[in-house]
């Protein structure tokens, strides 16, 4: 917690400052208000001095207000302060996701990072809010309010010996027990959000095996592990505020029995007890303070711990990047030198030994069965993933020397499942390009073959997009996927089975557009398990179990690579 906080304190350095000056004015005329009371009840109600009732009550008045005044100056102050510093800590957490490395994502997973950015925050901001309340004004009500009851009277207040190791032994067994489970409740809660997750983006896939019984049975065992922890730490919570004024009520009682017999024998006037039991309940209560905040603080530093184990992470990503290297001037190749890539947790290489070159202007394409590593290739060289063994280089340089902005900006890519975010046809196309213009939008949407379904539209460019695209079939979500990559104007096309969803007319004149407007300055990298799309290519590679099995225009391929023959004729029989 203090780690974070040092983090982010610094702007705020004046606003510390306002809000430590009003908490000593609440916590000082809190202090004074008792004292007021023991005058009003000794020199005025016991004598009858109505003057000198109204006098007093007059300045009780106008304590009570100037203390509300100050009460509403802390809250204000400190609600801003805690939504502002979970507001940069949001900021912060977002900017580092964005820039880890795929490695480091599926290292925390994504249930893990949506716990994180929302719940972790929100629990660091209503500790903020509490802590910010108290820091000051516990401390001094406790120190103070024990200088103003040994004023009042000695004797009685030795009684707090008694009383305070009481409290603190009892918070300290709660907190012996409640500290372990925040920890535990942080982890429950991933793994039901990742549960969460994974069944509504599954559902259509659940519906389909009839497996709605069995992940409900599944979800079930999560929720009630998670609602165990809770309903242990909710009830270790809840016990500590009966506990501690049962405690306190005892203790007071007790107190007014023994202040009776001083008033008795003439040692203790009315008023002074009064005050005296009003001091003891701002010792206990500056006491209860701090024993809530130490039990709400421990859920936060966990929650920081948490948050600060992702903003503090060191991507995986290139360190030695040079920011001179400049990936849009691509004049010589694209080399995969000796390849071999492991996935993480996997024993068998995606890749094993690969090789080729891609020259500026060429069309490559991947070919092979599922498996064979075409994909693979295509997330190396973006640096999704980083090589286990061997080197890719652009222009010779290695991936490593570019900087993660420049390296991408090289790439207008078509993902194999089309992702198109929500809002509208023209803000899913500004993604490719922020000034482009309509008319530019236009000409993508009709090289991408998805101009006659748009304007089909009333709204035409403004035509809505849902979640993923789901308002839009499978087909017009990849050629909406292209003509976002279009309007990039990328050096070099990188077409991750992005045909695989269109009808062959459709597949073929989406070619012969993209062969027409961008052939003579473009360079493609694509995969397909589709012959016909990809045998005008200038190079195909066949792949099979992660080797190059076969290299070669169509016609040499279908000479020399059984394997390729072998997957042109079965679809050429299917058809």
């Amino acid at each position: 917690m203090i780690k974070l906080l040092s983090r982010y304190l610094k702007p705020y350095t004046w606003q510390i400052i306002l809000l430590f000056l009003f908490q000593f004015t609440q916590a000082f005329l809190n202090l004074y208000l008792p004292n007021l009371q023991a005058e009003v009840v000794d020199k005025g109600i016991v004598t009858g001095n109505q003057n000198e009732i109204y006098h007093l009550s007059t300045i009780m008045i106008t304590v009570a207000l100037i203390q509300g005044i100050a009460n509403i100056a802390v809250v204000i102050i400190c609600s801003h302060f805690a939504t502002h510093i979970a507001y940069e800590v949001r900021r912060d957490f977002f900017n580092t996701v964005g820039n880890l490395h795929q490695q480091d994502i599926d290292h925390y997973t994504v249930g893990s990072l949506i716990t994180r950015s929302t719940n972790d925050i929100y629990q660091i901001q209503r500790t903020l809010f509490q802590v910010c309340r108290f820091v000051l004004q516990a401390p001094i009500m406790f120190i103070g309010g024990l200088i103003m009851a040994l004023q009042q009277n000695k004797t009685l207040t030795w009684s707090l010996a008694i009383i305070l190791p009481v409290i603190a032994i009892i918070i300290a067994i709660i907190f012996s027990k409640i500290g372990p489970l925040f920890k535990k409740l942080q982890h429950e809660l991933d793994r039901i959000n990742l549960s969460t997750r994974e069944q509504i983006t599954g559902l259509r896939i659940i519906r389909s095996f009839v497996k709605e019984k069995s992940e409900a049975e599944k979800f079930q065992g999560i929720n009630q592990d998670t609602t165990f922890v809770i309903q242990r730490t909710g009830f270790l919570m809840g016990i500590i505020g009966p506990i501690m004024w049962f405690v306190t009520s005892l203790f007071n009682i007790v107190v007014m029995w023994f202040g009776g017999h001083l008033i008795e024998s003439g040692n203790m006037q009315i008023g002074a007890l009064q005050a005296f039991i009003q001091y003891i309940m701002i010792v206990l209560s500056g006491f209860m303070m701090a024993a809530m905040m130490s039990v709400t603080v421990p859920r936060a530093s966990v929650a920081s711990k948490r948050l600060l184990e992702v903003i503090h992470q060191t991507t995986t990503y290139a360190s030695d990047a040079k920011a001179s290297l400049d990936t849009a001037t691509f004049t010589e190749a694209i080399e995969f030198n000796d390849v071999t890539f492991t996935y993480p947790g996997s024993t068998v290489p995606a890749l094993d030994h690969v090789s080729f070159t891609v020259h500026p202007g060429e069309t490559v394409a991947l070919v092979g069965i599922t498996g064979a590593g075409k994909s693979t290739i295509l997330r190396l060289l973006q640096r999704i993933y980083d090589v286990t063994d061997g080197s890719i280089t652009i222009d010779h340089h290695p991936l490593k020397d570019f900087t993660s902005q420049s390296l991408r900006a090289l790439f207008g890519f078509v993902p194999q499942k089309a992702q198109l975010f929500t809002g509208t046809v023209r803000s899913n196309l500004k993604f490719g390009n922020s000034t482009a213009t309509d008319d530019d939008m236009w000409e993508a949407l009709q090289t991408a073959q998805a101009a006659d379904f748009i304007h089909s539209t009333p709204q035409q460019l403004d035509a809505p997009v849902t979640e993923n695209g789901d308002n839009f079939s499978g087909g017009q979500k990849q050629r909406l996927c292209i003509a976002r990559a279009l309007m990039k104007k990328p050096t070099i096309y990188i077409l991750d089975d992005s045909f695989s969803a269109l009808d062959v007319e459709t597949d073929k004149r989406l070619r012969e557009a993209l062969h027409t407007t961008m052939r003579t300055q473009s360079t493609f990298l694509m995969v397909s398990q589709r012959i016909a799309t990809i045998q005008d290519a200038d190079k195909i590679i066949v792949l099979e179990k992660g080797k190059i099995v076969g290299e070669g225009t169509h016609d040499q391929l279908m000479q020399t690579c059984d394997h390729y023959k072998q997957i042109a004729d079965l679809q050429q029989q299917v058809l």
